[in-house]
């Protein structure tokens, strides 16, 4: 999975334009995007709904759609429209892609306002948490709790030691936002099983988390938003 030409240049641009929605001044590399995917390419038999939330240019969805099937679904939630147009010139282009188009949804909205007819089995996750505020951050985390299936698995990444040192740098207002979001993501964090890897190979390096919803899980999404809103 190679960088395709442009693609680096692209991600500046919108990372400078769009700091607080793009999130990353590179695309990801290939053995994040395995990282993320791990427990997707460990999926069974049965038809799979997947959610694929901040895709920017693909680098996860190419990992997304060499485990899909027909049957499957595969919904896109993206902000940017640049990004968006990238996503449908390679649905329409790359041949592994065009192949399972039929069942693929790309949706231009802020994720949190995103609904679904039915839950996921999988969401995989690159927004940028640490760049919004707590509000935002809560129905982000709001969402993932809705649209997850118990026992569904939710993949994100975080770049590794960048909150703690924006924290140790940031003063006033900012700092008291950066820890009010970290509070917000550990406290999701309780509410379901959850194992982590760390990623090297990547600029900068990142680690990703991998939530697994209890089957039998009632959420705490109401107590989050109105902690998010006293913040």
């Amino acid at each position: 999975m190679s960088r395709r030409p442009g693609e680096t240049t692209l991600f500046l641009r919108e990372f400078w334009e769009k700091f607080e929605t793009t999130g990353s001044i590179a695309p990801s590399t290939r053995y994040l995007a395995r990282a993320i995917t791990r427990h997707l390419r460990r999926r069974g038999p049965a038809p799979i709904r997947v959610l694929d939330c901040g895709p920017g240019t693909g680098v996860f969805t190419e990992q997304i759609v060499e485990h899909l099937r027909p049957g499957d679904t595969l919904d896109m939630v993206e902000i940017n429209g640049c990004f968006i147009r990238v996503l449908q010139k390679r649905f329409a282009a790359e041949p592994r892609w065009q192949a399972i188009s039929d069942f693929v949804n790309i949706y231009e909205l802020p994720f949190q306002n995103f609904a679904a007819p039915a839950p996921y089995d999988f969401i995989v996750s690159s927004l940028p948490h640490s760049n919004f505020p707590p509000a935002v951050v809560a129905e982000i985390l709001h969402s993932y709790t809705r649209l997850l299936k118990p026992g569904g698995v939710l993949s994100y990444y975080e770049y590794l030691y960048l909150r703690q040192i924006r924290t140790t740098l940031a003063r006033g207002t900012r700092r008291d936002r950066i820890r009010s979001v970290a509070q917000l993501m550990l406290s999701h964090m309780s509410e379901h099983r959850v194992t982590h890897e760390s990623i090297l190979m990547n600029v900068p390096p990142a680690r990703v988390h991998h939530l697994t919803a209890p089957a039998d899980r009632v959420g705490r999404n109401g107590s989050l938003l109105e902690r998010a809103r006293s913040a």
